[in-house]
């Protein structure tokens, strides 16, 4: 079940607010985690079991992680690394087991076969979660939850299960305990969760549309310009789909009086690849920072360290996002990157803007490619015709074709990934208010109607 889905929207959602509004104060919790884990069980059936298993033994282990604590045991290091080691067991044999298999096997089909193993749909947003609950009850900045239900919940809540974003649990500790429902703050979340729609189903819906066509064009077929079209379209996609998604959990949390951090800070205007990172799926490098970085040294190392240190960090983060060599390709890349910024170009880029702002995109595009594309041949393939490698014509009839049919689609995009007008458009609302309400109706209208007519719908972060 996608949020952007007539059973979610006019079935789930509607059912499970009105039965949480009724509901009195003490069964709140247990509400939306029953709605919770059916909300998970509706798309992963199967996998429902595993993360009640995780929702157990991380619930038991926080409480001997405390316990430990508070007797000074010098078994509490040992249980925390027990505990991180099964969380990274149980995702390492979910998300990896298939992919290296798969490479193993085209290396020695003889010897190795293929393990098919089904990925958990966000088992790695989960799972980050209570490892950094973990971690954050054995430094004592938070204490473990006694309350089964309520640790049950912050595993488990639907608003940013399945694709984040990462909450730590001392951000919502107090709000799982108590938190109050307002009318102002359902309404706030309505806005967010309509402007998510907006983003997901007017934007990255369609633009991605265009771009499955241009990325199954041959090298004949296409052109520089085509391939470099196709790449601007998925940096669009990929933002306004998870930029999207990361506002409708946000909203969704509003709804019930959760208050769940920003996601994402128009990554695009970004001056630097530090300044990107900065904006750019801001609770995952949150938690990157806090959990791996700092404990490595973070940068107050000597250079060899600091350097080995983004290496790791940027490594991990491409592993994060599958099993595919292309995205530790993608993490190293950005690694790399960093560290040339820091140490060689990061002055030059600060002094110079606009070229800071200008190298930030193109770098961010050529990434996007790596990422989009999974496998070598796909990779290779369209590298060559980005960068005109081969007979590839640098402009053609097609190149003319899709610029003409996405030029307006291309021009609201890459205007409405930037504050401009954001800004604009809330100046125009709180001097007129009733506007904007019609306006966000409207809006909600029409997403409805493009999804009734929309067969391309999905997530691309489910697949992480």
């Amino acid at each position: 079940m996608v949020f952007s889905s007539m059973t979610f929207l006019f079935a789930f959602l509607p059912v499970v607010v009105l039965v949480y509004m009724l509901s009195p104060k003490q069964m709140k919790n247990a509400i939306l985690l029953i709605a919770s884990l059916f909300f998970y069980a509706w798309g992963e059936p199967r996998n429902i079991l595993l993360m009640l298993l995780s929702i157990g033994i991380n619930y038991v282990f926080g409480r001997i992680i405390e316990a430990d604590r508070a007797s000074q045991s010098k078994m509490r290091v040992w249980n925390l690394g027990f505990a991180v080691f099964w969380n990274v067991l149980m995702l390492g044999i979910f998300k990896y087991v298939s992919g290296i298999s798969q490479t193993l096997h085209a290396m020695l089909p003889s010897l190795i076969p293929v393990v098919k193993i089904a990925l958990p749909i966000g088992i790695s947003f989960y799972t980050f979660q209570a490892i950094s609950y973990l971690v954050d009850v054995y430094r004592g900045t938070t204490r473990a939850q006694n309350n089964l239900i309520n640790f049950a919940l912050y595993i488990a809540m639907f608003p940013q299960l399945i694709a984040g974003p990462i909450v730590r649990y001392e951000d919502v500790e107090q709000q799982i305990r108590s938190r109050k429902v307002t009318i102002a703050g359902f309404g706030v979340g309505c806005e967010f969760f309509i402007r998510g729609m907006v983003k997901k189903v007017l934007f990255a819906n369609l633009l991605g549309q265009i771009f499955v066509r241009i990325q199954a064009l041959s090298n004949v077929q296409s052109s520089m310009v085509t391939a470099w079209i196709g790449a601007i379209l998925y940096t669009l996609q990929i933002y306004y789909d998870f930029s999207g998604y990361s506002d409708m959990a946000i909203g969704l949390g509003r709804m019930f009086g959760f208050r769940f951090p920003q996601n994402f800070n128009y990554p695009y205007i970004a001056e630097s690849i530090t300044d990107f990172w900065r904006r750019w799926h801001m609770t995952l490098g949150t938690w990157f920072r806090e959990y791996v970085y700092i404990p490595l040294g973070g940068n107050r190392v000597t250079t060899a360290k600091h350097i080995r240190n983004l290496l790791i960090v940027w490594g991990l983060t491409g592993v994060w996002h599958g099993a595919g060599i292309n995205f530790l390709l993608w993490g190293l890349y950005y690694g790399v990157l960093l560290i040339i910024e820091k140490y060689l170009i990061g002055g030059f880029l600060k002094k110079h803007k606009v070229i800071g702002h200008t190298f930030t995109l193109i770098a961010v595009v050529i990434g996007w490619m790596l990422f989009a594309n999974t496998s070598f041949a796909s990779l290779g393939q369209y590298f060559c015709m980005m960068f005109g490698i081969g007979k590839v014509s640098f402009f053609n009839a097609t190149a003319g074709y899709f610029l003409r049919t996405s030029i307006v689609l291309l021009v609201l995009g890459v205007l409405f990934s930037t504050p401009i007008m954001h800004q604009l458009g809330e100046q125009i609302f709180v001097r007129y208010p009733k506007i904007s309400a019609a306006v966000r109706v409207f809006l909600f209208l029409l997403c409805i109607a493009a999804l009734v007519y929309q067969t391309y719908n999905p997530f691309l972060y489910f697949r992480f």
